[in-house]
């Protein structure tokens, strides 16, 4: 919201008849910028739960796979090329487009794609929940939206790239910011799991979500070009996080949903 600046002048007399200065009313409320939104749907405050899932990082500790703090930042950021960058990121993408020419039978399928290419219980419940969530929040955000009906009809849930493409196409933010946002989010979200199951400390953590940050942008572009290379070039098959995420379903302890 913007403030009004406080004027004061001296009073006025017979020699000084300067006329006195207008004070210009406060603007009216204008939406964040298009940085600022894409930061908040990045955070990890979000209320969609990102925070509760390790996408089969917990299950990589257990095994022994991921150990220390070298083991783990090979180990994200094999997840981010070889999943993210092939996977999320182009249907993101794709999904954002669609949103904002208004093609609601593409999302229908973009949205089928999330779900029927999850390859555990535990991946498809991570897209739906944390996708009605992020629906449920932009009711609350943008009531008045007329996409919103369609994107919360999707059966058998809305799936959570598809949430955040319309909740960043909302923003009016270029595309590659957005995937470089939704990334960012991942990022955070996995460090802090790595921070705690590892465990490692937290300057560690930071070490992490630097070298993370650093392979994003190239990630996006690539992203970027696989979307534009139609559907045939997106794939989500990364077999040892599917094993791992299959096995942590009956981890005998647990901290995270994955």
């Amino acid at each position: 919201m913007g403030t009004t600046t406080l004027l004061t002048t001296a009073t006025t007399t017979s020699t000084d008849r300067r006329p006195m200065p207008r004070v210009r009313p406060a603007p009216a409320a204008l939406p964040a910028p298009a940085l600022l939104q894409l930061m908040w749907l990045a955070s990890p405050a979000l209320p969609v739960g990102g925070f509760s899932y390790s996408e089969g990082l917990e299950s990589a500790v257990d095994a022994g796979l991921v150990a220390d703090e070298a083991s783990a930042a090979r180990w994200l950021l094999d997840q981010l090329h070889l999943g993210l960058q092939r996977a999320d990121l182009p249907l993101l993408a794709s999904a954002i487009k669609a949103w904002q020419r208004g093609d609601l039978a593409r999302i229908t399928t973009l949205n089928h794609w999330a779900v029927h290419t999850r390859e555990t219980r535990e991946m498809r419940q991570q897209a739906e929940q944390m996708g009605r969530s992020l629906t449920d929040w932009l009711r609350q955000r943008r009531p008045d939206d007329a996409r919103l009906p369609h994107l919360a009809a999707l059966q058998p849930a809305p799936t959570w790239p598809v949430a955040f493409a319309l909740a960043a196409a909302t923003t009016g933010a270029p595309l590659r910011e957005a995937l470089l946002a939704f990334g960012f989010g991942w990022a955070e979200n996995m460090v802090g799991a790595a921070v705690k199951t590892v465990p490692l400390g937290q300057s560690a953590g930071q070490r992490l979500l630097g070298a993370l940050a650093e392979a994003l942008p190239a990630a996006v572009d690539a992203a970027i070009h696989t979307a534009s290379q139609g559907d045939t070039a997106r794939q989500n098959l990364v077999p040892m996080l599917a094993i791992l995420s299959a096995r942590h379903e009956a981890q005998y302890s647990r901290l995270f949903r994955s």
